[in-house]
């Protein structure tokens, strides 16, 4: 079986979980809906393409090493916006023109972000017997993407070449060894280990998960930005190396 791997690294990262409220939460290792977006980037897929995102979600597998969660970074940002009410029958194509209303007509809203600092993970892609996509053809796009690439967030870009491979393997996690092999031969460094495997329905990951969990990033409408849910299995590799 052929998987499609690559690594994942950035000083800021910003992977979000469920937002309730100015709190805009994230997860330490990538969402499926992020990954998607990151995969639609590299094609070329414009946000509004709700067919093509689908037709991704649909066609693709996913399992992702976590080498490092990082640490929390948690930002408090203020902002200034205009009301709806301000801006009927205005031009609001652009941040300029949003602001450009009397200032007495302008609202201050407060908003908290988390971001990850340093996390690093390998990301396996493999397709389903009916994809159109090939692993070969991500690669390249990954390799040199239509569109600018970023962690979850634009202020979050890569700190290091995603460096995709198409490697055979019989599960997931020999494909993601293997690849740590590949580019510790590269790069002559000691590539950090795997301390935890996730990944979602339709992949062979190699190991048995420890816990299961439901994470809502079920990628339902990028216009709307509307996601549901989806189960999510988890292996603690430094445990099963123990037991």
């Amino acid at each position: 079986m052929n998987y499609l791997i690559f690594q994942l690294q950035a000083p800021l990262s910003a992977w979000g979980e469920t937002a309730v409220g100015e709190y805009r939460p994230s997860a330490n290792y990538p969402s499926e809906s992020a990954l998607i977006g990151l995969f639609a980037a590299a094609l070329g897929i414009d946000r509004s393409d709700e067919n093509q995102h689908q037709k991704l979600r649909n066609e693709l597998s996913l399992a992702i090493g976590v080498q490092s969660a990082g640490r929390l970074l948690r930002d408090y940002q203020t902002a200034q916006v205009p009301g709806r009410v301000s801006l009927k029958n205005r031009p609001h194509r652009t941040r300029s023109d949003e602001l450009n209303i009397p200032k007495d007509e302008l609202n201050t809203i407060l908003s908290t972000r988390d971001y990850r600092q340093d996390a690093a993970c390998l990301v396996a892609v493999q397709t389903k017997p009916d994809s159109s996509l090939s692993l070969i053809d991500l690669a390249q796009s990954i390799q040199q993407p239509k569109f600018v690439l970023y962690l979850g967030r634009k202020s979050c870009p890569p700190s290091l070449p995603l460096w995709p491979q198409v490697i055979a393997a019989e599960n997931a996690l020999l494909a993601m060894e293997a690849y740590r092999v590949q580019l510790a031969d590269k790069s002559g460094e000691v590539i950090t280990p795997l301390e935890r495997l996730v990944w979602g329905a339709g992949i062979n990951a190699g190991v048995k998960e420890d816990l299961q969990v439901v994470r809502k990033d079920r990628l339902l409408s990028r216009v709307h930005w509307q996601f549901g849910d989806r189960p999510e299995f988890v292996a603690l590799l430094a445990q099963a190396a123990l037991s």
